[in-house]
Protein backbone atom coordinates (compact mmCIF):
# COMPACT_ATOMS: atom_id res chain seq x y z
CA UNK A 1 0.00 0.00 0.00
CA UNK A 2 2.83 2.40 0.88
CA UNK A 3 4.48 1.75 -2.49
CA UNK A 4 1.21 2.43 -4.32
CA UNK A 5 0.74 5.69 -2.45
CA UNK A 6 4.30 6.72 -3.26
CA UNK A 7 3.81 5.96 -6.97
CA UNK A 8 0.55 7.94 -6.93
CA UNK A 9 2.31 10.91 -5.32
CA UNK A 10 5.15 10.70 -7.84
CA UNK A 11 2.63 10.64 -10.70
CA UNK A 12 0.90 13.73 -9.33
CA UNK A 13 4.23 15.53 -9.00
CA UNK A 14 5.27 14.59 -12.55
CA UNK A 15 1.92 15.82 -13.84
CA UNK A 16 2.16 19.14 -12.01
CA UNK A 17 5.72 19.71 -13.26
CA UNK A 18 4.82 18.85 -16.86
CA UNK A 19 1.85 21.21 -16.84
CA UNK A 20 3.91 24.01 -15.32
CA UNK A 21 6.52 23.60 -18.08
CA UNK A 22 3.94 23.63 -20.88
CA UNK A 23 4.05 26.62 -23.24
CA UNK A 24 1.00 27.16 -25.45
CA UNK A 25 0.74 28.52 -28.99
CA UNK A 26 -2.60 30.33 -29.46
CA UNK A 27 -5.05 28.70 -31.93
CA UNK A 28 -5.47 30.33 -35.33
CA UNK A 29 -9.25 29.82 -35.42
CA UNK A 30 -11.82 31.39 -33.09
CA UNK A 31 -10.77 29.77 -29.81
CA UNK A 32 -12.90 27.17 -28.07
CA UNK A 33 -11.40 27.81 -24.66
CA UNK A 34 -13.13 24.97 -22.83
CA UNK A 35 -12.06 22.07 -25.09
CA UNK A 36 -8.71 20.57 -26.08
CA UNK A 37 -7.27 17.40 -27.61
CA UNK A 38 -4.41 15.34 -26.20
CA UNK A 39 -2.30 13.02 -28.35
CA UNK A 40 0.20 10.38 -27.33
CA UNK A 41 3.22 10.34 -29.67
CA UNK A 42 4.77 6.89 -30.14
CA UNK A 43 2.64 4.74 -32.48
CA UNK A 44 -0.22 7.22 -32.12
CA UNK A 45 1.06 10.33 -33.85
CA UNK A 46 4.28 8.77 -35.18
CA UNK A 47 5.25 5.32 -36.42
CA UNK A 48 7.60 3.76 -33.89
CA UNK A 49 9.27 5.46 -30.94
CA UNK A 50 10.37 9.06 -31.29
CA UNK A 51 13.39 8.62 -29.02
CA UNK A 52 14.60 5.65 -31.07
CA UNK A 53 14.39 7.72 -34.25
CA UNK A 54 16.40 10.39 -32.44
CA UNK A 55 19.06 7.80 -31.59
CA UNK A 56 19.16 6.72 -35.25
CA UNK A 57 19.74 10.33 -36.23
CA UNK A 58 22.66 10.52 -33.84
CA UNK A 59 24.06 7.33 -35.39
CA UNK A 60 23.90 8.85 -38.86
CA UNK A 61 26.02 11.76 -37.60
CA UNK A 62 28.72 9.44 -36.31
CA UNK A 63 27.83 10.19 -32.69
CA UNK A 64 26.57 6.67 -32.13
CA UNK A 65 27.92 3.38 -33.49
CA UNK A 66 25.81 0.69 -35.12
CA UNK A 67 26.74 -1.62 -32.24
CA UNK A 68 25.54 0.96 -29.69
CA UNK A 69 22.29 1.39 -31.59
CA UNK A 70 21.71 -2.37 -31.72
CA UNK A 71 22.30 -2.72 -27.99
CA UNK A 72 19.93 0.17 -27.38
CA UNK A 73 17.18 -1.38 -29.52
CA UNK A 74 17.54 -4.87 -28.05
CA UNK A 75 17.56 -3.50 -24.50
CA UNK A 76 14.30 -1.64 -25.06
CA UNK A 77 12.70 -4.69 -26.67
CA UNK A 78 13.64 -6.81 -23.63
CA UNK A 79 12.27 -4.12 -21.33
CA UNK A 80 8.95 -4.25 -23.20
CA UNK A 81 8.72 -8.03 -22.96
CA UNK A 82 9.39 -7.98 -19.20
CA UNK A 83 6.62 -5.49 -18.60
CA UNK A 84 7.13 -1.75 -18.48
CA UNK A 85 4.80 -1.36 -15.49
CA UNK A 86 7.26 -3.11 -13.16
CA UNK A 87 8.40 -0.37 -10.71
CA UNK A 88 11.79 -2.03 -10.20
CA UNK A 89 12.52 -2.02 -13.95
CA UNK A 90 11.48 1.62 -14.25
CA UNK A 91 13.64 2.57 -11.25
CA UNK A 92 16.67 0.74 -12.66
CA UNK A 93 16.29 2.39 -16.06
CA UNK A 94 15.82 5.78 -14.41
CA UNK A 95 19.03 5.39 -12.41
CA UNK A 96 20.96 4.45 -15.54
CA UNK A 97 19.64 7.39 -17.49
CA UNK A 98 20.44 9.90 -14.77
CA UNK A 99 24.03 8.67 -14.57
CA UNK A 100 24.66 9.93 -18.11
CA UNK A 101 22.48 13.00 -18.57
CA UNK A 102 24.30 15.32 -16.14
CA UNK A 103 26.32 18.04 -17.83
CA UNK A 104 24.63 17.97 -21.24
CA UNK A 105 23.53 21.26 -22.78
CA UNK A 106 19.81 21.65 -23.43
CA UNK A 107 20.44 23.74 -26.55
CA UNK A 108 22.46 20.92 -28.12
CA UNK A 109 19.68 18.41 -27.56
CA UNK A 110 17.07 20.80 -28.99
CA UNK A 111 19.18 21.63 -32.04
CA UNK A 112 19.82 17.98 -32.82
CA UNK A 113 16.17 17.20 -32.20
CA UNK A 114 15.10 19.76 -34.80
CA UNK A 115 17.53 18.45 -37.39
CA UNK A 116 16.66 14.81 -36.80
CA UNK A 117 12.91 15.44 -36.82
CA UNK A 118 13.18 17.00 -40.28
CA UNK A 119 15.42 14.22 -41.58
CA UNK A 120 14.00 11.09 -39.92
CA UNK A 121 10.72 11.68 -38.13
CA UNK A 122 8.65 13.92 -40.41
CA UNK A 123 7.92 11.12 -42.87
CA UNK A 124 6.82 8.84 -40.02
CA UNK A 125 3.88 10.95 -38.91
CA UNK A 126 0.58 9.13 -39.41
CA UNK A 127 -1.37 11.23 -41.92
CA UNK A 128 -4.64 10.06 -40.38
CA UNK A 129 -3.68 11.09 -36.87
CA UNK A 130 -2.28 14.39 -38.12
CA UNK A 131 -5.63 15.06 -39.82
CA UNK A 132 -7.45 14.41 -36.55
CA UNK A 133 -5.20 16.93 -34.81
CA UNK A 134 -5.78 19.48 -37.55
CA UNK A 135 -9.54 19.07 -37.24
CA UNK A 136 -9.29 20.10 -33.59
CA UNK A 137 -7.13 23.09 -34.50
CA UNK A 138 -9.60 24.11 -37.21
CA UNK A 139 -12.34 24.00 -34.57
CA UNK A 140 -10.35 26.44 -32.46
CA UNK A 141 -9.30 23.85 -29.89
CA UNK A 142 -5.85 23.55 -28.44
CA UNK A 143 -3.93 20.38 -29.27
CA UNK A 144 -1.27 19.02 -26.93
CA UNK A 145 1.14 16.12 -27.22
CA UNK A 146 1.36 14.09 -23.99
CA UNK A 147 4.39 11.82 -23.87
CA UNK A 148 7.14 10.40 -21.66
CA UNK A 149 9.69 11.72 -24.17
CA UNK A 150 11.76 14.59 -22.70
CA UNK A 151 9.80 17.81 -23.01
CA UNK A 152 12.46 19.55 -25.13
CA UNK A 153 12.13 16.91 -27.87
CA UNK A 154 8.35 16.79 -27.44
CA UNK A 155 8.17 20.52 -28.09
CA UNK A 156 10.15 20.15 -31.29
CA UNK A 157 7.60 17.63 -32.60
CA UNK A 158 4.68 19.83 -31.55
CA UNK A 159 6.20 22.90 -33.18
CA UNK A 160 6.92 21.10 -36.43
CA UNK A 161 3.31 19.87 -36.54
CA UNK A 162 1.90 23.30 -35.75
CA UNK A 163 0.29 22.12 -32.52
CA UNK A 164 -0.34 24.08 -29.34
CA UNK A 165 2.43 22.52 -27.28
CA UNK A 166 3.66 19.43 -25.49
CA UNK A 167 3.53 17.85 -22.08
CA UNK A 168 6.64 15.73 -21.56
CA UNK A 169 9.06 14.44 -18.95
CA UNK A 170 10.89 17.35 -17.34
CA UNK A 171 14.58 17.10 -16.46
CA UNK A 172 16.16 19.53 -14.04
CA UNK A 173 18.53 22.10 -15.54
CA UNK A 174 20.87 24.75 -14.17
CA UNK A 175 22.18 27.49 -16.45
CA UNK A 176 21.02 25.58 -19.52
CA UNK A 177 22.72 22.32 -18.50
CA UNK A 178 21.07 19.10 -17.33
CA UNK A 179 21.82 18.28 -13.70
CA UNK A 180 21.08 14.56 -14.07
CA UNK A 181 17.91 14.71 -11.98
CA UNK A 182 14.27 14.62 -13.00
CA UNK A 183 11.84 17.24 -11.77
CA UNK A 184 9.06 15.05 -10.46
CA UNK A 185 9.03 11.75 -12.34
CA UNK A 186 8.46 10.24 -15.76
CA UNK A 187 5.37 11.45 -17.59
CA UNK A 188 4.09 7.93 -18.01
CA UNK A 189 0.85 6.11 -17.25
CA UNK A 190 -1.06 7.84 -14.42
CA UNK A 191 1.32 10.82 -14.57
CA UNK A 192 -0.07 11.73 -18.00
CA UNK A 193 -3.55 12.00 -16.52
CA UNK A 194 -2.21 14.13 -13.67
CA UNK A 195 -0.48 16.44 -16.16
CA UNK A 196 -3.70 16.91 -18.12
CA UNK A 197 -5.64 17.58 -14.90
CA UNK A 198 -3.11 20.23 -13.91
CA UNK A 199 -3.17 21.80 -17.36
CA UNK A 200 -6.97 21.80 -17.35
CA UNK A 201 -6.97 23.72 -14.07
CA UNK A 202 -4.50 26.22 -15.45
CA UNK A 203 -6.23 26.67 -18.81
CA UNK A 204 -9.84 26.42 -17.65
CA UNK A 205 -10.62 23.29 -19.67
CA UNK A 206 -13.76 21.24 -19.31
CA UNK A 207 -12.40 17.69 -19.42
CA UNK A 208 -15.82 16.29 -20.34
CA UNK A 209 -15.48 18.23 -23.61
CA UNK A 210 -11.86 17.19 -24.21
CA UNK A 211 -10.54 14.37 -26.41
CA UNK A 212 -7.57 12.04 -25.94
CA UNK A 213 -5.86 9.70 -28.38
CA UNK A 214 -3.48 6.81 -27.63
CA UNK A 215 -2.36 3.40 -28.91
CA UNK A 216 -1.54 1.90 -25.52
CA UNK A 217 -3.41 0.49 -22.53
CA UNK A 218 -0.76 2.23 -20.42
CA UNK A 219 -2.64 5.45 -21.20
CA UNK A 220 -6.01 4.28 -19.88
CA UNK A 221 -5.82 6.79 -16.97
CA UNK A 222 -5.59 9.58 -19.56
CA UNK A 223 -8.24 8.15 -21.88
CA UNK A 224 -10.67 7.61 -19.02
CA UNK A 225 -10.19 11.19 -17.85
CA UNK A 226 -11.75 12.87 -20.89
CA UNK A 227 -15.21 12.85 -22.38
CA UNK A 228 -14.07 11.62 -25.80
CA UNK A 229 -11.39 8.86 -25.73
CA UNK A 230 -10.04 7.40 -28.98
CA UNK A 231 -7.94 4.27 -29.47
CA UNK A 232 -5.49 4.87 -32.33
CA UNK A 233 -3.57 1.90 -33.75
CA UNK A 234 -4.43 0.17 -30.47
CA UNK A 235 -2.55 -2.64 -28.78
CA UNK A 236 -4.64 -5.72 -27.98
CA UNK A 237 -5.47 -4.71 -24.41
CA UNK A 238 -6.57 -1.23 -25.39
CA UNK A 239 -8.57 -2.55 -28.33
CA UNK A 240 -10.45 -4.93 -26.05
CA UNK A 241 -11.15 -2.14 -23.57
CA UNK A 242 -12.29 0.22 -26.34
CA UNK A 243 -14.69 -2.34 -27.77
CA UNK A 244 -16.10 -3.14 -24.34
CA UNK A 245 -16.69 0.55 -23.60
CA UNK A 246 -17.75 1.46 -27.16
CA UNK A 247 -14.92 3.94 -27.64
CA UNK A 248 -14.05 5.25 -31.08
CA UNK A 249 -11.10 3.48 -32.72
CA UNK A 250 -8.93 4.30 -35.71
CA UNK A 251 -6.24 2.11 -37.23
CA UNK A 252 -3.93 3.76 -39.75
CA UNK A 253 -1.58 0.80 -40.10
CA UNK A 254 -1.47 -0.98 -43.44
CA UNK A 255 -2.04 -4.55 -42.32
CA UNK A 256 1.06 -4.72 -40.13
CA UNK A 257 0.84 -5.25 -36.40
CA UNK A 258 2.07 -2.46 -34.17
CA UNK A 259 4.90 -4.63 -32.93
CA UNK A 260 6.38 -4.71 -36.41
CA UNK A 261 6.39 -0.98 -37.06
CA UNK A 262 9.59 1.00 -36.51
CA UNK A 263 10.49 -0.42 -33.12
CA UNK A 264 7.46 0.32 -30.99
CA UNK A 265 8.71 0.80 -27.49
CA UNK A 266 7.00 1.32 -24.18
CA UNK A 267 6.90 5.03 -23.50
CA UNK A 268 8.79 4.90 -20.22
CA UNK A 269 11.45 2.60 -21.60
CA UNK A 270 11.86 4.74 -24.68
CA UNK A 271 12.24 7.95 -22.74
CA UNK A 272 14.77 6.50 -20.32
CA UNK A 273 16.86 4.28 -22.56
CA UNK A 274 16.72 6.93 -25.26
CA UNK A 275 18.04 9.46 -22.78
CA UNK A 276 20.97 7.14 -22.15
CA UNK A 277 21.54 6.77 -25.88
CA UNK A 278 21.53 10.50 -26.51
CA UNK A 279 23.69 11.24 -23.49
CA UNK A 280 26.36 8.68 -24.36
CA UNK A 281 26.49 9.88 -27.96
CA UNK A 282 26.80 13.54 -27.00
CA UNK A 283 29.46 12.80 -24.40
CA UNK A 284 31.52 10.90 -27.00
CA UNK A 285 31.17 13.87 -29.30
CA UNK A 286 32.32 16.40 -26.69
CA UNK A 287 35.30 14.28 -25.66
CA UNK A 288 36.48 14.03 -29.28
CA UNK A 289 36.45 17.83 -29.73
Amino acid sequence: MRRLLRRHTEAEMAGEVAAAAAVATPPAAEPDTAAAAFFDVDNTMMRGASIYHFARGLASRGLFTTKDLLKFAVGQAIFRLRGNENPEHIAQAKETALAFVAGLKVDDVVRLGEEIYDEVMADRIWAGTRALAQAHLDAGQRVWLVTATPVELSRVIAQRLGLTGALGTVAETENGVYTGRLVGDLLHGPAKAEAVKALARREGLDLSRCTAYSDSANDLPLLQLVGHPYAINPDSELLEHARKNKWETRDFRTGRKATMIGLPIAAAAGALAGGVAAAIALRKHYRSM
